[in-house]
């Protein structure tokens, strides 16, 4: 296991340092730009994708779905951050204390 956990430290560690030695030319072209703004975003998109659906055995649907469509309607509304987290939160933990 420790080999293992070495091995993604020298790794990170490489990638970091291959990004850093990336050219400032390089990075100023309009379609680097473009797909590093991007990146982020469909990177937290999975993520959340997947922890809203993923189980150990397969796809799921439950309460957590119902906390991300509340928390997509509540955006699309602008609602505040704070309004989004805490409002899908609440409709999470709500439709499972419901459902049981």
């Amino acid at each position: 296991m420790w080999a293992a956990v070495l091995a993604t430290s020298l790794g990170t560690y490489l990638l970091k340092l291959l990004g850093l030695s990336v050219s400032q030319q390089t990075l100023d072209r309009p379609r680097v730009r473009r797909i590093a703004t991007l990146v982020p975003v469909a990177l937290l998109s999975a993520l959340a994708a997947v922890q809203t659906f993923g189980s150990p055995n397969g796809l799921v649907v439950d309460a957590r779905a119902a906390g991300l469509a509340y928390a997509f309607v509540a955006l699309l509304l602008r609602a505040p951050f704070l309004v989004v987290v805490v409002g899908a939160a609440l409709v999470a933990a709500g439709l499972r204390a419901w459902v049981g």
